[in-house]
């Protein structure tokens, strides 16, 4: 899906209404204040590529804000990772306050309150991540809200270079070929975040969270293996069983729990993939799960509904 948006048509007296409704409608309920100069010009485009969807945003100075009230009736959480491009941004949320220039970008965490501002005209790119998407390659992505990354070096600015790319050459691009493209930029933004130093020290000690980094990228590359372990993985990472325990009950769970949740989040975008021809009991075997029985159970404990019902609902909103 592909549209594009933009105030020129729209009259004078109605346009910031028309705005507030395109801006909730691409991203998320949100409030919108303007600037006290009547006019206002702005323009939008938008498209989805697979499990993500990306936007280019260009408008006057604005303030978005997300309440408290909004996320009464939303279920689903979502990350979006913004780069401004022309003027510095403002972000606030959990108490924290971020001011973004062009040259880096920043996550922000769909299912917190939050205030968004620039007060010059700017354009923003915008990259909309599904919580469990992200979940699936990186661990604890909310502990990434209000954090600024490096876009102007290494992975963060191939990264962003990629985001603005897609954007140019997104009609030349068919379905399959977009999904592949999304969940390229989701690697691209997992890499950028792993390489930053923030990461790895976290609230605990750096070591500590080394330890943990490298198991979860042992674990995510065999999460096929139905074989995987706690001793496999203790003895893949160098260090003893008991440690291992010990670095995710630090984290508030048990290695099996984070080895099922990442498993269940690799199914999950299988399910929701509109161009997944697979059986469920194929995600399931191919994933780890050997009793789909069990992978069922697990699957609504963990997201509030049976796979069967999580495939219906993304092929009714996908068609």
């Amino acid at each position: 899906m592909q549209v594009t948006y933009t105030t020129n048509d729209i009259p004078l007296q109605t346009r910031r209404q028309y705005w507030q409704e395109v801006v909730s409608k691409t991203y998320y309920s949100l409030d919108l204040r303007f600037p006290s100069t009547r006019d206002f010009n702005a323009r939008l485009g938008a498209w989805s590529m697979g499990p993500v969807s990306v936007s280019r945003n260009i408008a006057n100075g604005l303030l978005y804000k997300r309440r408290e009230r909004h996320l009464l009736s939303e279920r689903e959480e979502s990350f979006l990772i913004t780069v401004p491009e022309l003027a510095e941004i403002r972000f606030e949320q959990d108490g924290k306050v971020v001011h973004c220039r062009p040259g880096a970008f920043l996550i922000e965490r769909s299912h917190l309150p939050y205030e968004f501002s620039h007060q010059d005209p700017t354009a923003l790119w915008c990259l909309k991540i599904p919580s469990a998407v992200l979940r699936a390659r990186i661990s604890r992505p909310e502990r990434l809200a209000t954090l600024q990354f490096d876009a102007s070096r290494s992975v963060g600015a191939l990264f962003v270079d990629t985001l603005r790319l897609s954007g140019e050459r997104i009609e030349e691009m068919d379905e399959t070929a977009r999904t592949m493209m999304g969940k390229h930029l989701i690697e691209l933004l997992a890499m950028a975040i792993e390489s930053d130093d923030r990461v790895l020290t976290g609230h605990s000690s750096s070591v500590r969270n080394g330890h943990l980094l490298r198991c979860e990228q042992f674990i995510r590359a065999r999460l096929d293996d139905m074989r995987l372990t706690p001793q496999m993985i203790a003895d893949g990472c160098g260090i003893s069983l008991r440690y291992l325990h010990q670095i995710f009950e630090g984290e508030g769970l048990t290695v099996c729990a984070y080895i099922r949740n990442q498993r269940l989040s690799m199914c999950d975008a299988l399910l929701r993939d509109a161009n997944c021809r697979k059986s469920i009991s194929e995600i399931a075997y191919q994933w780890g799960f050997a009793d789909q029985a069990q992978f069922s159970r697990n699957y609504r404990g963990r997201f509030g509904c049976t796979p069967s019902e999580a495939r219906a609902i993304s092929r009714t909103a996908n068609s």
